[in-house]
Formats: structure tokens, sequence, C-alpha cells
């Protein structure tokens, strides 16, 4: 709906549209002659996270002021107003430069400009009035104090960004199967009620219109991609199988890894939908910091994909993560780094290879500023360090279970605190940089003693173990003895 002109001679109230994280929009009642700081305290009574000192607001890419009126913005019936957390800690700093100019631009790309209206309307499905909540109740994603055991709780992503700001909604925590015969984990997630959840560890987020189980697992964009397909289009971010039943699913929120701040969205983005082994792109509804959002999505694979450039092969800027793990069982500090696209099911299968691989993680930051893919980093460290097979390290995307590049890093004292750095070999500018001290490395494999699953007649005490016994817990005796 296009916006109306007010008259100097105007209504005393009208409606205007909130939105809060380009997510959840609400109906909100205003005067044109009240301050910007008096329409945030009332705002402020049902959200508690809207405050100008934590956050920005916006009404066609012009920030609103605390002194001044909604007049003075030309805000009238069926304006859009916008809240945005600001991005790096409260610094006002993040709106100016260039970073201001990549902000207003991937506003205006995602369709949150009151100008972008009509396109909206030609390109969205239309909202039903559940999806809109006034200002008397608080949406769905904002989590309040009557349901504070949905609140967002468990750890966010390792990988973070200077300048995109990763949304916050509830999280729920799947149980999880394993499926023997495919070998792959099978996640189920109970959402309780209408609302925005988010997996806990796949990152997948709904938006739901009632109470539902949604079931879904990780898979290869190799087994669906044809070789012709990959030449055009890349991957950026985690294929999904989804099954959920049909119609309350409102919205599905895919992760991907692409830095939107860096490139914005001139390239086109698309949402891969597999059915009957034959793909069709979508556009997304909306593409957002971490997430491409679908509404009112059909289900079978779901993935997103960026449109390749040859101009710009190792000029994709993507989030990116740095693992490091130690290996028990090989000489003492000897280290795996890797570096990887911010997707949580590369991650999840690298720290299953390296438990395989008796290792240790060693828990780092990850780099602050998007990496390029295609782009070759030179690993580096202090205290005589011997990194191999080669000190470059290419940086890429490999789907889930493939194996994924490392570089083996040997210290020989580990005495001393020890510097890792990544280094891009374009320009020489480091990129990450950690120290290690020696309380982050485990010095000597820890072996279980000997025979101490045993029984003293030499018998497993996991087999032996009954009431009255003073035998361990069954299941966690000696694997060469649970047998007999």
């Amino acid at each position: 709906m296009a916006e109306q002109q007010l008259p100097d001679e105007g209504p005393s109230e009208f409606p205007i549209t909130f939105t809060l994280g380009f997510v959840t929009e609400a109906t909100v009642l205003v005067s044109p002659d009240e301050t910007v700081q008096e329409f945030v305290d009332r705002l402020k009574t049902r959200y508690s996270c809207v405050s100008l000192k934590l956050g920005k607001l916006i009404h066609k890419t012009k920030l609103l002021e605390a002194g001044k009126t909604l007049r003075h913005y030309g805000i009238t019936p069926n304006s859009k107003v916008h809240y945005i957390q600001n991005i790096r800690g409260g610094d006002d700093r993040f709106l100016s430069g260039s970073t201001s100019r990549h902000l207003f631009s991937a506003l205006r790309r995602m369709k949150v400009s009151d100008s972008s209206d009509k396109v909206s309307e030609s390109t969205e499905a239309p909202r039903s009035s559940e999806q809109t909540h006034s200002l008397g109740a608080p949406p769905p994603m904002v989590p309040t104090q009557e349901t504070p055991h949905w609140q967002n709780l468990g750890s966010r992503s390792q990988g973070h960004c200077w300048v995109c700001q990763e949304p916050s909604f509830p999280e729920v925590t799947p149980t999880i199967t394993q499926v023997s015969s495919k070998n792959r984990l099978k996640y189920q997630a109970h959402l309780p009620r209408e609302g925005i959840y988010q997996c806990s560890i796949t990152g997948l987020a709904f938006e739901v219109k009632s109470a539902v189980t949604v079931t879904y697992w990780n898979t290869r964009w190799t087994r669906h991609l044809s070789e012709d397909e990959q030449d055009t289009l890349m991957p950026v971010g985690p294929l999904f199988h989804i099954e959920v039943q049909a119609g309350v699913v409102q919205k599905v929120f895919l992760p991907h890894f692409i830095c939107l701040a860096e490139c914005g969205a001139d390239r086109p983005c698309f949402i891969a939908h597999f059915k009957y082994e034959k793909m069709t792109l979508e556009t997304p509804t909306l593409l957002m910091p971490f997430y491409a959002v679908l509404d009112n999505p059909s289900f079978s694979l779901l993935g997103v994909l960026w449109r390749k450039m040859r101009s710009s092969f190792g000029s994709v800027p993507v989030h990116s993560l740095v693992l490091l793990f130690q290996q028990l069982s090989a000489a003492n500090t000897t280290l795996h780094l890797y570096l990887i696209p911010n997707d949580k099911s590369v991650k999840q299968d690298i720290e299953k290879q390296e438990m395989d691989w008796n290792s240790k993680v060693i828990p780092k930051p990850s780099p602050l500023n998007p990496l390029f893919l295609g782009c070759v980093y030179r690993v580096a460290g202090t205290n005589s360090v011997e990194i191999t097979p080669d000190e470059h390290l290419t940086f890429c995307y490999k789907s889930p279970k493939k194996q994924q590049l490392f570089v083996e890093i040997y210290i020989k004292n580990v005495e001393e605190d020890t510097e890792l750095s990544m280094t891009n070999t374009r320009d020489n500018v480091r990129v990450w940089k950690t120290l290690l001290r020696s309380g982050d490395i485990r010095l000597t494999p820890q072996k279980p003693p000997p025979h101490g699953c045993h029984t003293p007649s030499g018998g497993c005490r996991t087999a032996a173990s009954a009431p009255g016994t003073a035998g361990i817990p069954a299941g966690t005796g000696c694997k060469r003895h649970q047998q007999g």
C-alpha cells in the first residue's frame, strides 16, 4: 500500500508499519507531532530491545533523530519505519563511510524501503492478518517474559562479521537419529506454537502458524547439481531435505554464508528446489544477512545458490570459520587447521572426522572480516613451527562428506606461546591470527589405566556388572572384552 500525503491539517493519529529485524511487522498508531524519542518510549513498553542507544530507526534510508517529530521526516499513513540494532556494539560510526552505503544498499535490495511497495506487491504472496502483529501483542520472534524457555540460550555460530548482523531467533534443540544405512543424521524438531524457531544445530529456521513437527537432514549438492549447473551456479549454504505437514510453515529461513555487506545482492541469488530429480530456481522473498527467506514454501530439497561470474573469481566475500584441532594420538603438538565457509553442516562433519582421529578441538575466534572464495591464504607461525604439506591453503567450499582441505602444524617447543596467522597472498594483508598458549595444548595424551575394566578374575567388569557387583556401568568397559 502506497503512502498517503499528510496535509498540515491531517489526522491526529494514523497507522504506520513498524518492522523489527526485517522479519516481523507490527501496525502502530502514531501522532505526527510526537517526537522520535516519544515514539521509541511507547515501543519500548512492548519491545524491550528497542532503544536509540542500541539501534537505529530508519525511514526511507534516513536516520531518525530523537528530538525531531515524525512529521519532520514526512511519516504519513502507511509509512514504514525500520529498527536495526547497532552492529558494532553500539558504535555510531557503523553508519559512516562505505559501511553506510553497504547498509542502505542492502536495505533497498531487501525490499524494506517504502519505495519498493509496488515491487513487493507483485512478487510476494499476500500477507494474512495472522502474519501482522499489533503493537499490543509482541511478535513471536521477540522473546518475552511469558515465554522465557524459548529465549535464544544456545551458542552462537563461531563465525562473526563486523558488519553483517545475524538475526537472533528463539532456538529449539531437535532430536537426532542416526540413519546407519545412509550414514547420516536425521533431525526432528517440535515447534510448539505459532512463531519463528531456529534449529540450534543446523541454523535452519521456520516461521509457523501453529504447532508442528519438522523432520530434516543435510545432503550433498554434488549429488543433485549437474556439472553444467556447477559451472554457472555456486552453492552458498547447506542443502536440506525437509519434511513437514503442508500449509503450516509460512516462511523458511535457509542459511547462507555470503557477506551481503561487502557484495550486496547485485548478483542473482536463488533458492534451489529439487523435486523428482528436477531443479527449479526460485527468487527469495527476502535476502538478509545469513539467510535467504522463502514465503509459503513447498518442501523437498532446498538450498541457496549464487550466480557465478567468471570476472569475479576470487572476489566472492563470505563469512568463514577457522577450525583448529590437536591430534592426541600423533606426536605431541601436532595440529590440524581448516579454513571453511560458515556452513554448520561442513563444520559438524569435520568435527566428527577429527573425533574419529582421536583429536581435541582447540576453540579459537574466526576471522571478523569476510574472506574470498578462490583466494589462497598463507599460514604462518612463530616458535619454529613446521607446516605441511604446504603453508598455502586454498579457500574453497566442499560439500559435507567430502574430504576438506587442511594443513598440519607441528610445534617443536610447546612451553612457549605460539602465534598462528593467515595472510592473503594477493595483497599480503593478514586476515587472521591467534595465540596458542601452553594451556591450550594437552602435552601428554591421556591413556586409560591398563585393565581398568577387568575384574580380579580377568573378566570384563562391563559384562560382570550386576546388582551387588562392584562393576562399572554397562557400555563403558574395554571394547576388546565386551563380548566376553
